[in-house]
Order: C-alpha cells, then structure tokens, then sequence
C-alpha cells in the first residue's frame, strides 16, 4: 500500500525509519551481550533502546530538520508545531527476557493533533501504521497490506478486554472499578503494551485500558485506533495522548467504558 493524503511523505519517511530500527533491534535481540542498566524510574533500558532513539533522531533531523522532537530515552528537542515522537522499544522488559512481543513506536504529532502512527514489531513480523484521513494499515507474515477495522462489539457483555497489569490499578486506587469492568465484559486478557491497542485496531478485541502511560507510549498507538474507526482517550474522556492513562475502544463501548472505570 503506497501513503496517500497530506501526510503520505511523512508515513512514508516513518515507515523507511522503522525498517532501520527493526534491522538493529532484531540483530541484537536475545544478545547474551546486551547490556541492561535500571533508569530513575526503575525501569529497565539496554543500550539497543538508546543507539534505536539515536538512529531515529539522526533520520529525522536529516529528513525533517525544521520539526521537534521527543524520545523516551533523550527527551524533548526543538519547538516546531510538528513534533515526532519515539519509544524505540516499547516493552523493553520483554525485549530483555527474549519474549518477542516489543515494538518501536514512531509518531507525527500536529499542531496537538496525531497524524502519524508507525508500530513494528519484527520479532512478531507484524506492522501497523496510519495517517490521517487514510485509514490503518496491518501487515503480518500470512497477510499481505490489508486495511483495519474495529470490532461491531456493541455491549461489553460481548466485549474482549485487554489489559497490561494489575499493579498499576493498585497504585492509582483504581483497582476496584477496573475489576467491576472485568466482570461486565465476555473475555478478559493481558496482551499488554502496544499489542492489545493493536488489537483493538484489528478488531480482535474491543477494549484496552492502561493507568500509567507516558506519551511517547501512546502517540503512535492513537492515529491507528481512530483511523480503524476506534476511539482513543484518557480514562477521564480526554481526548487523544495527552493524558497519563488510556482507554481504546471500538467506539460504540467508550462511554460504558469511562462510566464503569470511574473510580
């Protein structure tokens, strides 16, 4: 599929990138080299999630010198209404203990809008990715470029939840009202990270919902869901990435989502 619309240059440039990203993060996944430090956060980072964000950076200052920039690992550059923004390897900690559910994350945010979403994830050889006003896109290894679509999930007595964790609940006092949704729902299971948003995408589950996400964690994932005719939000209805937790939807479940999640 070739990238039409106002931002087909910019997809296009996204999609080159992850196609170098992939050929490092791949080379050295499963290294018994790789090197693993513990950030401020206690998160973990390998020196493949700082040499990918470096690689982007270079491209994009190359391609796009004028936009700004923003990476989990280095942070924020330039002032540009036009702003990437990249999480090299989203789900590091899978990345560290050879499960192959990990993706780079690479968006084009727009005067406050997303309009570019990329998410590889080669270890899995799938490939999502959209642009505003021309639909999202999937490819996997047993389907060729094929168009997204939501699910016709209309009740969440029939819907499929994916989640990340419990911890994260817990800490923000959210506990109670997240179990009360998975007990509304027909079928609940922890996907995590980029994967169950994916999901949603694809319409192979109706609901994802996580309480503590940064926005490099969600940039990419919000052009895909919403051009699959989804909708992506803050748990408090705010629209977009721009808050720090996340709920994704087929649309028609979004508002009995928000109301059940209410603490």
């Amino acid at each position: 599929m070739e990238p039409i619309g106002a931002y087909a240059d910019d997809l296009r440039l996204a999609l080159d990138i992850a196609d170098l990203v992939d050929a490092l993060t791949v080379a050295n996944f499963a290294s018994e080299q790789l090197t693993i430090e513990l950030k401020p956060d206690d998160t973990p980072v390998t020196a493949v999630d700082r040499e990918a964000e470096q690689l982007v950076r270079r491209e994009i200052a190359t391609a796009r010198p004028a936009d700004a920039f923003v990476g989990e690992e280095y942070g924020a550059t330039g002032d540009s209404a036009r702003q990437w923004i990249v999480d090299p390897i989203d789900g590091t900690k899978n990345y560290i203990r050879q499960v192959p559910v990990w993706a780079t994350l690479i968006a084009l945010v727009d005067r406050g809008v997303p309009v570019v979403g990329v998410v590889s994830a080669p270890a899995l050889g799938r490939r999502w990715f959209a642009a505003a006003g021309a639909g999202a896109w999937g490819s996997s290894p047993t389907a060729p470029v094929h168009r997204l679509s939501v699910s016709s999930a209309s009740t969440l007595a029939e819907a499929s939840l994916s989640y990340s964790s419990l911890s994260g609940w817990e800490a923000r006092g959210l506990l109670p009202a997240f179990l009360d949704l998975t007990r509304s729902v027909w079928r609940t299971r922890a996907y995590g990270d980029f994967w169950s948003y994916m999901m949603v995408a694809e319409g192979q589950v109706d609901l994802a919902c996580e309480p503590e996400l940064a926005l490099h964690d969600m940039a990419a994932l919000v052009p895909i869901v919403e051009e699959a005719g989804g909708r992506f939000t803050s748990l408090g209805g705010e629209p977009g990435p721009f808050g720090v937790d996340a709920l994704a939807t087929n649309g028609m479940l979004h508002d009995a989502a928000l109301r059940s999640l209410q603490p």
